[in-house]
């Protein structure tokens, strides 16, 4: 039933992040990353991890997706306009690219050795106890150093937005 589930929301993931990039309109993009974090979410939560997949709504498919939307209003950006493909790039682009990906699976498998199965439900370190403690005890550093730089970057929007109104 695992693998079942997990095929299923893999798909889901993949199908959601093709139409990322496929969506000629923002708003439609943004809702298909959502189908994206939410896939992961469930993926994180049959692998054991339910902290992360908890965490991965809340911040990833809420908060950073509603900053998103949010953007993409302010800019006022519309759908974006269809251009004339070159009739090399129709030719050639479907083939290359599975010769492309036929070339990175290769080398996947012959750099990359044959590792165990993953077990669905047997990883235990996501609980938030073990999270807290590897954040605030070996990635205190970077935790602090990136609490700084989005409060640079806060900052820099506040001048930055301040100059617009003067």
């Amino acid at each position: 039933m695992d693998v079942i589930l997990f095929l299923i929301f893999a798909i889901i993931a993949v199908v959601c992040g093709i139409n990322v990039v496929v969506q000629t309109h923002p708003i439609s993009s943004a809702l298909s990353l959502i189908g994206v974090m939410g896939s992961l979410a469930v993926l994180y939560l049959l692998l054991g991890a339910e902290f992360i997949a908890m965490a991965q709504i809340i911040v990833y498919a809420g908060a950073i997706m509603v900053l998103f939307i949010f953007v993409i209003m302010l800019l006022n950006a519309g759908a974006e306009s269809k251009k004339g493909r070159s009739f090399v790039a129709q030719l050639l682009g479907m083939p290359l690219l599975v010769a492309f990906l036929a070339l990175v699976s290769y080398f996947i498998q012959r750099l990359f050795p044959a590792t165990p199965l993953v077990q669905f439900g047997a990883f235990k370190s996501g609980t938030a106890q073990n999270i807290g403690r590897a954040l605030f005890t070996q990635y205190l550093l970077p935790f602090e150093v990136t609490s700084i730089l989005i409060l640079i970057a806060i900052l820099g929007a506040i001048v930055l937005a301040r100059k617009e109104l003067e």
